[in-house]
């Protein structure tokens, strides 16, 4: 297989992949747990994880804490991921519904 087939195997196989929809969670190593709704979880632990380090994530709590704990004492968690069938025009509000159930449940600080 030459390398031009190899590149549009990865290509199609990047274009099928599903993405996952739901709640996430992000913990200190200190007992710190900020929530988040995302239509990507995959994407979005990629974001957090580089907003973190570069030092400008829009949730400056959990920016303090990395920057006094350091990347090391942080986990990312998956809580809850949404059935593939859900209409397009539900997620938003699930999102919300199910973050602030979540948020509510760990005390947590919310996420945009």
């Amino acid at each position: 297989m030459s390398s031009n087939e190899s590149r549009k195997d990865a290509v199609r196989k990047f274009k099928e992949k599903k993405v996952s929809v739901g709640i996430y969670a992000v913990r200190s190593a200190t007992g710190g747990v900020w929530v988040g709704g995302s239509k990507n979880l995959d994407a979005t632990r990629n974001s957090c994880w580089f907003t973190l380090r570069i030092g400008s994530h829009i949730e400056k709590s959990l920016q303090k804490e990395w920057n006094a704990q350091g990347e090391s004492s942080f986990s990312y968690e998956v809580l809850e991921v949404f059935p593939e069938d859900l209409h397009p025009l539900e997620v938003g509000d699930m999102l919300k519904a199910r973050k602030s159930s979540w948020v509510q449940q760990f005390n947590a600080q919310p996420l945009l």
